[in-house]
């Protein structure tokens, strides 16, 4: 989850994750319990874009992008989900109904 709120320098992002890990709940046990905030370990600041440096070394990911607006091929989507997840970990949704001002705020 990205975020342009600073962290302060109080904040001890690895003991709220190892506290988190240790309580093996996982997300679904922190829905469970009526989290209404994304806890702030899951906060990332938004990276800084400068234009493409010209180098022999410079690598060209293509994360993978599931679109949710396909709404009528929902087994396509599932398919995509189940790809990006057992081959790259990680994937980007996009069209998924979340106004761009509700993700600033986390």
């Amino acid at each position: 989850m990205a975020s342009n709120a600073p962290i302060e320098s109080n904040y001890d992002r690895e003991s709220e994750l190892k506290a988190f890990d240790d309580s093996k709940s996982g997300v679904k046990g922190l829905v469970d319990a009526g989290l209404t905030k994304i806890p702030r370990f899951f906060h990332h600041p938004r990276p800084i874009i400068n234009e493409p440096k010209s180098s022999t070394l410079q690598t060209q990911l293509d994360i993978p992008i599931i679109d949710l607006k396909e709404t009528n091929v929902r087994a396509k989507i599932v398919e995509n989900v189940r790809y990006a997840a057992e081959n790259w970990g990680f994937f980007q949704i996009i069209n998924h109904g979340i106004l761009q001002r509700v993700l600033d705020h986390y």
